[in-house]
């Protein structure tokens, strides 16, 4: 192939992002139950559809009893901002940072809630200490950070007779890895990730011990209505039973259950998680095969298998936006330009959404974009 022959075969779906993120093999809007559309989130059939979406997602993650599920409003981020304002403050914290949204969580505990952390801080493609963190603090990290394609290896390093609570942003992390759910006191994450749902609603699982937390300590600052998880020094249990704190979009709710009923038709976790870790194995293959090409995160016991953050030899962030506008420009990779606070490169979403084929058949266009901008 020379630089100005196009490849053949494009990727049948060209859809890359790490967010929203590909919709599961098949959609189709026809496919959607419809029955709640234009019904009151708070009227029967709302509440059980509500209900069933949490009960499809403690299936499919596999989460234990002890743990509850709450769909609530502002994505990833509204929950995980409702976990920190409503829980921390008790104790010291300790925040982990080794890409751009756990910098932003460091930002909120200290800038927002003045509550002075320690700060455990790794550049990109890297992971911070995981042994230097104090344990006797309350612990903010990301299970897999969606900027940088590094993740935590495992819950290893989270002790079981741990003081402080366990903040895990898992977002870009459930549904394609194993959770410890033992080591995970609060979770947070938008179903628009990994499960290709639509945006705006995020979920939010609490462990025993969050719950105690909750029930026990008051923050000093004041709480928007959004944010309030208890009332009279007990937790709202509705929340956790499809009760939602604010009106959510019913036609969002159907989208999730669609994606969590395909989850489910592939074996569930370990199916999702198949898919996933098949993704990257191709792109890796791609990537290994081009000495132009390489991981951000160099250590792959630490590498995301759902957003793969690659490098470019040579590239600065107008060569990645010329070379990732040339194959949106062919319809052959959509959005696959390295997230903008990161170092320039290339971020590839692999998740279980994704069919290895497209993956595959993204390697040559690579190339031809690759060649054509060096040309």
């Amino acid at each position: 192939m020379t630089e100005n022959t196009l490849p053949v075969r494009k990727p049948a779906r060209p859809f890359f992002s790490s967010g929203p993120c590909a919709k599961p093999p098949g959609y189709s809007l026809e496919n959607l139950a419809t029955d709640s559309l234009g019904r009151s989130h708070r009227a029967k059939i709302g509440k059980s559809r509500l209900g069933y979406c949490i009960d499809l997602m403690r299936e499919v993650l596999q989460l234990p009893d002890t743990h509850r599920i709450g769909i609530v409003p502002g994505s990833d981020t509204g929950a995980f901002e409702m976990a920190m304002w409503t829980m921390l403050g008790e104790r010291p914290v300790t925040t982990l940072a080794w890409e751009s949204f756990g910098e932003g969580w460091v930002t909120d505990a200290l800038k927002q809630l003045k509550l002075e952390p320690t700060v455990l801080r790794a550049d990109y493609g890297h992971l911070p200490d995981l042994g230097a963190v104090d344990w006797s603090n309350d612990v903010i990290f990301t299970w897999n950070g969606t900027t940088s394609g590094v993740r935590v290896p495992n819950g290893d390093w989270i002790p079981n007779d741990r003081q402080g609570l366990s903040f895990a942003d898992a977002t870009s992390g459930v549904f394609a890895y194993d959770i410890p759910w033992d080591k995970i006191d609060v979770a947070t994450f938008s179903w628009q990730k990994v499960l290709g749902g639509e945006g705006a609603h995020g979920v939010l699982i609490l462990g025993p011990r969050a719950v105690e937390r909750l029930e026990s300590y008051t923050p000093s600052w004041p709480l928007p209505k959004v944010f309030r998880l208890t009332k009279g020094g007990k937790l709202i249990e509705g929340i956790f039973k499809g009760e939602t704190i604010n009106t959510p979009s019913m036609l969002a709710v159907e989208d999730c259950i669609a994606a969590l009923e395909w989850g489910k038709s592939l074996g569930g976790l370990e199916g999702l998680k198949a898919r996933a870790q098949a993704n990257a194995d191709a792109l890796n293959a791609i990537v290994e095969s081009r000495d132009w090409l390489g991981h951000l995160c160099a250590d792959k016991a630490n590498r995301s298998i759902t957003s793969v953050c690659l490098t470019v030899e040579g590239a600065d962030a107008d060569f990645i936006k010329k070379f990732a506008g040339l194959l949106e420009a062919e319809g052959a990779a959509y959005d696959i330009a390295g997230y903008r606070d990161a170092p320039a490169g290339l971020r590839i979403w692999c998740g279980a959404t994704v069919d290895t084929a497209d993956i595959e058949a993204l390697g040559p266009w690579l190339d031809w974009a690759y060649a054509s901008l060096k040309a």
